[in-house]
């Protein structure tokens, strides 16, 4: 196939659309069901650059979870405990493979944002990833391959209108890549440059250990960074994203963003939220916004007489400021990665609240004295990389 009509661009009013390659050649995507529209193809073809990155980096099974041009989530093929089981909503006789565990971290990241997502594999999508992802609110997935069953069961989703992409894997874009913005043609290299362990060489705080666990998180952040809409900045925990703040015009507001997502995902795992008494018969969208809520300032909206009964069987506890604050001050250990070099301290010490313990940014600010003075001050282990990783 050498183009695809598209049913409109990015809003229906944009027509007519079409995918095609320049050169003539062959599409190197095949759409095996379902019809994908304009931005299910952004999030598709970024989404899998992510996770073929991923894979190649850690050696790890990747995946993805797009929203709008940007990352949701991501993670590699790492075992769940039980908490992480219930939290993302594993069934105790749910099959977990390598992959299928890469999905649903990169799920589990960020499920509000996650909801209506594209999903990216880096490998075969099996029967038990589609199976987890049968049940959630999804629009598509892209992955070199699927098996009989795999493919039988995604066919069935979305009353059989879900959207399955696959990717030849040993497709390499051209060295010069454009785009029209305003009828005017940009032109620049393709963004080649392969992150590694060697990114961490230049470690610039008095702390110099740094673990083979932080290594394998910060490359999921930097790589993550690649593909985000700038300005960003992502928290990573144990092998998958918990944070990622994109698209902001200010450092500070990224760090904010993504270190108030960070809290979230980690208020999650508390246990008068594990012990949350819903209904049977709720939806995991239902349970997400409500949990949400909870855990939010604004838990009266939920625990309102004549408002919590549509929702739990009993009125839960409140979770007060004083136990969430308790709560996050037990995070510890989380990786940090910036697109770009902090320009001010407040970026670390914002982080330090949610957990952070290692940094990787490019360096390079004329106060980055000063934010290593502060990185020292919290015995955080910081690296400069020396490349910038903005992406629009």
């Amino acid at each position: 196939m050498t183009e695809l009509e598209l049913k409109y661009g990015c809003n229906p009013n944009q027509k007519p659309s079409r995918l095609y390659m320049a050169d003539g050649s062959e599409l190197p995507i095949t759409v095996l069901n379902g019809r994908p529209g304009y931005i299910n193809f952004m999030d598709a073809l970024n989404s899998w650059q992510l996770v073929k990155e991923l894979r190649e980096a850690t050696g790890l099974p990747a995946a993805a979870s797009f929203k709008h041009v940007s990352p949701a989530g991501a993670a590699v093929g790492l075992p769940l405990n039980e908490v992480e089981k219930q939290i993302y909503f594993v069934e105790p006789d749910q099959e977990l493979t390598p992959v299928a565990c890469a999905y649903i971290r990169a799920r589990g990241a960020d499920r509000l944002c996650s909801y209506g997502d594209w999903a990216a594999l880096s490998d075969v999508c099996d029967a038990a990833t589609a199976t987890y992802l049968k049940a959630e609110v999804s629009d598509g997935i892209i992955a070199p391959g699927y098996t009989d069953e795999a493919l039988e069961i995604l066919k069935s989703k979305n009353k059989g209108g879900y959207n399955v992409v696959q990717v030849d894997p040993n497709y390499v874009p051209k060295e010069q890549e454009r785009r029209e913005i305003f009828g005017i043609v940009f032109e620049q290299g393709h963004n080649f440059f392969k992150l590694d362990e060697t990114q961490f060489e230049n470690i610039v705080t008095k702390n110099q250990e740094l673990p083979e666990q932080a290594k394998i998180d910060l490359l999921i952040s930097l790589i993550t960074l690649k593909y985000t809409q700038s300005n960003s900045v992502c928290y990573v925990k144990n092998g998958q994203t918990i944070g990622v703040g994109a698209g902001q015009q200010s450092r500070v507001h990224c760090v904010r963003l993504a270190g108030n997502k960070a809290d979230n995902w980690m208020l999650r795992q508390h246990p008068k939220v594990l012990a949350l008494p819903f209904l049977d018969g709720i939806r995991r969208p239902a349970r997400d916004n409500a949990i949400d809520v909870y855990i939010s300032d604004e838990y009266e909206d939920l625990l309102a007489e004549g408002v919590w009964q549509e929702t739990f069987q009993t009125k839960p506890e409140v979770l007060t400021a004083e136990e969430k604050k308790a709560w996050i001050a037990t995070m510890q250990d989380v990786a940090l990665g910036s697109d770009a070099f902090f320009p001010f301290g407040d970026n670390i010490e914002r982080a330090f609240k949610s957990g952070v313990k290692y940094i990787a940014e490019p360096g390079g600010s004329i106060r980055d004295d000063h934010v290593i003075t502060c990185a020292d001050n919290h015995d955080m282990v910081m690296a400069f990389t020396g490349m910038r990783l903005f992406h629009h």
